[in-house]
């Protein structure tokens, strides 16, 4: 067994486990989320202490949200994007009934 497939059964094992989809739903969307910010903030050509300043953080809380480290909270998001002079949108959308 090479060792890509061994890697790929552990992930395949640990994906059945209780709450882990979920849980690897919520990494993905809070790396989502810290890359946008971080593209966001460099567009303006802040650094990561620019952006705690306006938005009342510390420049390690900011890193760690890029690194999608913390699953943000809305009022996280809210300072974040009030910093940034954006919006925050969440929306639920119907999924495609099963054919």
């Amino acid at each position: 067994m090479s060792e890509q497939e061994s890697w790929r059964e552990l992930r395949e094992r640990r994906m059945a486990e209780p709450g882990a989809a979920e849980a690897y739903e919520a990494a993905r969307l809070a790396y989502e989320l810290g890359k946008t910010v971080r593209a966001m903030r460099e567009g303006r050509g802040w650094s990561q202490n620019d952006l705690a300043r306006e938005a009342r953080m510390t420049q390690s809380a900011v890193a760690r949200f890029e690194a999608g480290g913390t699953i943000p909270t809305l009022p996280v998001l809210e300072r974040l994007a009030r910093a940034m002079d954006a919006d925050v949108e969440v929306r639920l959308t119907p999924r495609a009934p099963a054919a």
